[in-house]
């Protein structure tokens, strides 16, 4: 039987824990509760924190028994993560903290799929809630007071939450019918292509647009390792530039790691690899002083890619699709990347182009499975994206 998993931190956060467990448990949920304090236990628990921190690539004695708590803590970040996705009895999870326990809580809860229930009653809940929450869909709430003991207000808070952890994991959403869904990544300045793109395939498909924004490729990326996608058109793949650039909108170096690890129908191409992005002309890093700039909007400045640069790319794209096995077909679109990469645009600058395409060509390395194919056409013209879909349909019906 699926049990909702309480975790909070026994040793500092003991009597806050117990009461939350017996709310959940009165809301109708099988509880286990879980410690990820790193000293004794003050309440029972059904997991205890010896049996979180023994699934730490380096045993318990990494996480336990250590006097400076910031490694501590960092040590029960991995040990936690590995032990929450060992279960396979999550009817969800919720957790209460501080800044160590919320730390904890939630890289664990970020390795669990999307669409399990997760609540984190944090004292950080009211402020930046982005590391924490990331790409995951983990429902932070305030703990509007500190977990130093149970006041008439922590009571009602920790009520609501057991109220609304017990009733997500009683009536879980029902699973997924009709179409099945594609995961499409777009910028401004390939708007034109996905459109098209998704205009010709939503008749058949739930088709998902992701801005290409780095949070973009990584909510793709989440759900396709959650099993919610059925094929990838990644068109835009403009977030390397900044993540190998220093731009403000950067992949992570999982870029196409959910790609490799499902083996998804996948249509790429080189959507945005001209550019950079940056915030007002201000905050540029002063190495690129000088350089080609283009302000997408007082905020937005974008900064054109040199051959070099893109090069380096290329190698980079390549050499991470070299490692799907499952089926690829990327496109190149020979008469440019971007709305901006044009003949007469501001970021037309065919030597580059081409130093891209050959990397790509070359780190790739096509097999049966994984090919690469030049076009003689900008990204935006109608026949590139009827090219794409056309390509997609071909592998996803195999």
């Amino acid at each position: 039987m699926k049990r909702i998993y309480v975790v909070g931190t026994a040793d500092t956060k003991g009597e806050e824990l117990a009461f939350l467990a017996d709310a959940v448990a009165t809301a109708g949920g099988m509880v286990a509760r879980v410690d990820i304090g790193t000293r004794g236990a003050t309440v029972p628990v059904d997991v205890a924190a010896s049996q979180v921190a023994a699934h730490h690539p380096d045993g318990a004695g990494a996480v336990l028994g250590i006097d400076d708590r910031g490694t501590a803590v960092a040590a029960m970040n991995v040990a936690f993560s590995r032990f929450i996705q060992s279960r396979d009895d999550i009817a969800g999870v919720i957790g209460i903290g501080g800044g160590g326990g919320t730390s904890i809580v939630t890289a664990g809860m970020r390795t669990l799929p999307l669409g399990l229930p997760k609540i984190m009653v944090s004292t950080l809940a009211s402020g930046d809630t982005a590391p924490y929450v990331d790409v995951s869909d983990i429902t932070m709430m305030p703990s509007v007071t500190d977990m130093a003991g149970l006041n008439r207000l922590s009571r009602m808070v920790l009520h609501n939450a057991a109220q609304a952890i017990a009733g997500m994991a009683a009536r879980p959403a029902p699973s997924a019918a009709g179409k099945p869904s594609l995961g499409l990544t777009m910028f401004g300045v390939t708007t034109p292509c996905l459109t098209a793109i998704a205009d010709q395939l939503r008749a058949t498909y739930d088709c998902m647009v992701f801005h290409a924004t780095g949070t973009g490729g990584r909510s793709m990326e989440k759900l396709a390792d959650s099993g919610l996608l059925a094929g990838v058109l990644d068109i835009t793949t403009t977030e390397v530039c900044d993540f190998l650039l220093g731009g403000v909108l950067p992949a992570t170096e999982d870029r196409f790691g959910a790609i490799a690890r499902t083996k998804l129908p996948y249509v790429g191409s080189v959507g945005a690899l001209d550019m950079v992005n940056f915030w007002a002309p201000p905050t540029i890093p002063e190495r690129y002083r000088g350089r080609l700039f283009y302000e997408h909007n007082p905020n937005v400045t974008l900064m054109r890619t040199t051959a070099d640069e893109s090069r380096q790319i290329g190698e980079w794209i390549g050499g991470r699709l070299a490692r799907c096995d499952g089926p690829v077909r990327f496109l190149i679109p020979e008469k440019g990347v971007s709305a901006l990469d044009i003949e007469g645009g501001a970021f037309f600058d065919p030597e580059a182009d081409a130093a891209l395409f050959e990397a790509i060509e070359r780190t790739i390395m096509p097999n049966a499975t994984r090919t690469v194919s030049r076009l003689p056409l900008h990204i935006n013209d109608p026949e590139f994206a009827r090219a794409a879909v056309a390509a997609f349909l071909d592998i996803a019906s195999r």
